[in-house]
């Protein structure tokens, strides 16, 4: 038996989430079955537990996009029990039970050894949210930094922590944008060297050309201010763009990519190739400065998240909130 966050739906239509003992005959199937330790809260958490359901596809249902733990069971040769394993991307959490349970199974394809250098708890306290800013850095990367500040929207969430501590830590200038005045220490903190109110950015687009400012940018936002900020990059930067919290329209024009050859980068972190996802994880353990990690952390336990759900959707959560399922 174990314990796992379970939402079900009523015939009305509406959701309840609570936590429930399970036996394992209740785990979808899988190649690997994982003793779960850690797991996270991201947007996406937010959406399946709130009212609706939000991205799930099948109830009953397990949340938790992400989640780190040891092998307990495999059927595949790749893994053996007392593997220390993480998953990132694949539905998990939508389309097939997640990680805010004890136990998980999973296809062995979605998992990634977890690296040297990280613990479990560490790799959740970078999740998916850490993943996809690794993602987003290593694309800026491979199209090239220009000199200058690199600007980091939604800055104080889960992928803009971890976005401004990894570029600080590669030597970048990096500029934060964040709405609530009350996180500028904490970005400072993480290596934020300006902080750039929401106000702004955020605005009706007046020009579609603007000063050039900045020498890349991840966008963990989207809507109005990925248009404004194509507006001010330098000739030839890139934008690695994650997010939709802002809307998924783009009321841009097409000049910023034709007179100053901006290139927009979309970032996908739920179906990595495994060397994309390998390298990615490897890139973390190595550059992501574990001090700076732990001032990220907020910690949480399955009874916990019902609440935490709610909050993440408001934008009222601050850095990663780490999920101890067996506190």
């Amino acid at each position: 038996m174990f314990n796992a966050l379970v939402v079900n739906k009523d015939d009305e239509g509406k959701t309840s989430a609570a936590v429930e003992e399970l036996s394992l005959d209740r785990l979808p199937e899988g190649d690997v079955t994982v003793a779960v330790e850690y797991s996270t809260v991201n947007y996406k958490d937010g959406l399946c537990i709130g009212p609706g359901g939000g991205l799930v596809r099948n109830y009953p249902h397990v949340p938790g996009i992400d989640f780190a733990g040891t092998v307990e069971a495999s059927d595949d040769d790749r893994y053996k029990p007392g593997d220390k394993v993480v998953l990132t991307g694949w539905r998990v959490g939508e389309a097939h039970w997640g990680g805010y349970s004890q136990k998980a199974r999973v296809k062995a394809d979605w998992l990634v050894p977890l690296p040297k250098g990280l613990d479990t708890r560490a790799a959740m306290a970078v999740g998916t949210a850490g993943f996809t800013a690794m993602l987003s850095v290593m694309a800026l990367e491979d199209h090239g930094l220009k000199g200058g500040p690199v600007l980091v929207t939604g800055a104080a969430g889960g992928v803009g922590s971890v976005a401004v501590a990894i570029l600080s830590a590669l030597g970048h200038e990096v500029a934060g944008v964040t709405g609530r005045p009350e996180t500028a220490d904490y970005l400072t903190s993480l290596g934020a060297t300006q902080i750039v109110a929401r106000e702004e950015i955020n605005e009706t687009v007046k020009r579609p050309l603007e000063g050039e400012t900045w020498g890349g940018c991840v966008d963990a936002v989207g809507g109005e201010m990925l248009a404004r900020v194509l507006g001010q990059m330098q000739y030839g930067a890139s934008v690695a763009a994650v997010g939709l919290a802002g809307g998924a329209n783009l009321p841009a024009t097409v000049i910023p990519f034709l007179l100053r050859g901006v290139n927009l980068l979309g970032i996908d972190s739920v179906m990595q190739p495994y060397d994309n996802r390998l390298r990615a994880w490897e890139r973390i353990a190595k550059d992501l400065p574990m001090d700076k990690l732990e001032t990220m952390i907020q910690p949480a336990t399955l009874s916990d998240l019902p609440a935490l759900g709610k909050d993440i959707l408001k934008g009222q959560v601050k850095g990663r909130v780490v999920v101890d399922v067996n506190a």
